[in-house]
């Protein structure tokens, strides 16, 4: 379903739809699908036309984070953090703390 719901939604693209929200959901759907760097692609596209996209920043971390990239991760929920907080949306940013502390942790513990 994961696939066709993609296709569907990338055939969106260029349109009168196409904006952040449409991007976020083709990233999340990447994520669900398992394909990490798509869904980081869709997902800085969706940041790009809205930077303060607080779920978006999460959204990137996540994918990020799932393809074995911890310090880009670290630094999507870094600047999410940062831009929640700005927005008020401080149950997001309390989220990305969260994750951003245990990216921490495990860059801290494999740098020993």
């Amino acid at each position: 379903m994961t696939g066709t719901l993609i296709t569907h939604l990338e055939k969106l693209l260029g349109g009168p739809r196409d904006g952040a929200l449409l991007r976020y959901s083709i990233g999340n759907e990447y994520l669900k699908a398992g394909n990490f760097e798509q869904a980081a692609i869709r997902l800085r596209e969706a940041l790009d036309r809205d930077a303060r996209y607080s779920a978006a920043w999460k959204l990137l971390g996540k994918a990020l984070s799932a393809g074995g990239q911890a310090a880009e991760a670290l630094a999507a929920y870094e600047q999410g953090i940062s831009v929640a907080e700005a927005r008020g949306d401080l149950q997001a940013a309390r989220e990305m703390d969260v994750f951003a502390r245990r990216l921490r942790r495990q860059l801290l513990s494999t740098r020993r």
